[in-house]
């Protein structure tokens, strides 16, 4: 006869290792998307967590959901095909005149027909020579002080005496760093236009293009860690050991202000406190992270900073418990959705961080008290060790910290703009593989930065880092702030 402390604990291992097979296969073979409609049955169990006044109003609100995804799977009628689309206007136009065989003086021109068809020129690669020649004065000429040899100064180049101009290192850091290129695919491309750039010459041009921005780079994170509210996430990126041939796990960590819609990336050669703490000390303010040990630690050791958690990692630890406790995980999951549809409303109407948080007040909090209720409640009924027992111990661990979405509109109720951001390192990651030391990968973070911030503001990054290239060396240090993703206007305008 087995002991039932044994059967018990069995049973949970075998819960647990199913659960994980699950999980595992819907990585290899199912959707990834963690989408959740609430049924009905659980629908009307919800209703009685809720205080007499607000169950009808949630009710009416999940109803609604279940009606919308049903309409959501009806089979769509095929829309009618609308046509090729038009070539863009503001494209160059090179004309081609095809006049007929036959001698047409003497005709009247009556009118003509048009054929655009799109044309691309592969990356030319070509020689900027610049002259200056040399005149010598004649003896008659000369003026006392003045030299016989006369010729105009010599030009000052961004780069020096460096054979790659601005327009090649640009072309290549927006392959690496925006469109992903390896740069041994970048040698290929090179050599196909009949340029052979050994390896070791192409990273010094990465280099060179990196140097003069490192001054701005550290101009640009003194004002992120000027703001009041930032989130923060770390995602890992290999790096070759100088000299050894072995890859080492360093870390990229983003960092992400909501309010002003910066982003911010560092390189730490580890995932433990002390690097993100170097940049922390001087923030003061909510940091917003999910459920990673070093923010707990951060947040123990710098008292300027209040830690707020996620709402989607909380949400995700119930999604993956459906598996082994459908009725509980549901149950979490549909009043988080209820939380998410108050973000959903507020957002398409526009409203701003006042009236955001008037309306959680009014909409959010009677839901975001239940659940914590609810939490309480179904914690000491749930085995510890099982996976309903771990999401609910998971959310209650956090749902302290969770309450600042309550205290200020400007606050997301999850870090997904920072876990955004990271998305174009995680794809880079996936093409070059590593960095090439660790030197280069706190470069790789610096253009990460730059090139997020463009994409956040709208600003082309060829234009913007060709430009600021050209000017940089020349800018005044106390003018710096107005070459900025953010800040930035063309030297011309």
């Amino acid at each position: 006869m087995v002991p039932l402390a044994d059967y018990q604990k069995l049973e949970s291992e075998f819960q647990e290792l199913k659960q994980r097979l699950a999980w595992f296969e819907r990585m290899m073979f199912g959707r990834k998307s963690e989408r959740f409609v609430p049924a009905q049955e659980v629908a009307g169990q919800l209703m009685m967590s809720f205080a007499p006044e607000q169950a009808e109003e949630v009710e009416a609100t999940v109803k609604q959901l279940i009606a919308e995804h049903e309409r959501s799977t009806l089979p769509k009628k095929e829309n009618a095909h609308k046509g090729r689309q038009p070539i863009p206007p503001h494209l160059p136009r090179i004309e081609e005149v095809l006049e007929p065989q036959e001698d047409t003086s003497g005709m009247k021109r009556i009118g003509e027909d048009v054929t655009e068809v799109l044309e691309c020129e592969p990356g030319r690669v070509w020689v900027r020579r610049i002259v200056r020649p040399k005149y010598a004065r004649l003896e008659a000429e000369l003026e006392p002080g003045q030299g016989q040899i006369v010729q105009a100064p010599a030009k000052e180049l961004p780069f020096g005496r460096s054979k790659a101009g601005v327009s090649l290192i640009v072309h290549i850091l927006i392959s690496k760093y925006v469109e992903h290129l390896p740069l041994h695919r970048l040698i290929a491309r090179f050599a196909r236009s009949g340029l052979k750039v050994p390896p070791p010459t192409i990273g010094n041009w990465v280099k060179t293009g990196a140097v003069p921005l490192m001054i701005l780079y550290e101009a640009y994170q003194k004002v992120i860690f000027e703001a009041f509210y930032l989130q923060m996430d770390e995602t890992r990126l290999r790096v070759l050991e100088d000299g050894r041939g072995r890859a080492h796990l360093g870390y990229l960590w983003a960092v992400f202000s909501p309010v002003d819609q910066l982003p911010f990336f560092f390189y730490e050669k580890g995932r433990g406190h002390e690097g993100p703490k170097k940049f922390l000390e001087r923030f003061v303010g909510v940091l917003q992270c999910d459920g990673l040990s070093v923010y707990e630690t951060l947040n123990k050791k710098l008292d300027s900073i209040a830690l707020m958690n996620c709402m989607a990692h909380i949400r995700r630890e119930f999604f993956e418990a459906q598996g082994t406790d459908a009725e509980r995980a549901q149950t979490a999951l549909t009043m988080i959705k209820i939380l998410y549809l108050v973000e959903e409303k507020a957002r398409l109407q526009g409203f701003n961080a006042e009236q955001r948080l008037e309306l959680r007040l009014k909409e959010s909090k009677p839901a975001f008290d239940t659940l914590g209720q609810w939490l309480q409640t179904e914690y000491s009924q749930a085995t510890p060790s099982s996976t309903i027992g771990k999401a609910i111990q998971y959310a209650l661990n956090r749902w302290k910290n969770m309450a600042w979405f309550l205290a200020d509109g400007n606050i997301e109720i999850d870090n997904n703009l920072v876990e955004n951001i990271i998305r174009p390192a995680a794809i880079g990651r996936k093409n070059y593989l590593f960095a090439g030391s660790h030197e280069a990968a706190q470069r790789t973070a610096m253009f990460y930065t730059f090139f997020a911030a463009c994409k956040h503001h709208g600003v082309d990054p060829e234009k913007w880092l060709t430009d600021v290239l050209n000017r940089i060396h020349s800018h005044k240090a106390s003018q710096l702030h107005e070459l900025f993703p953010q800040n930035w206007k063309p030297a011309q305008e």
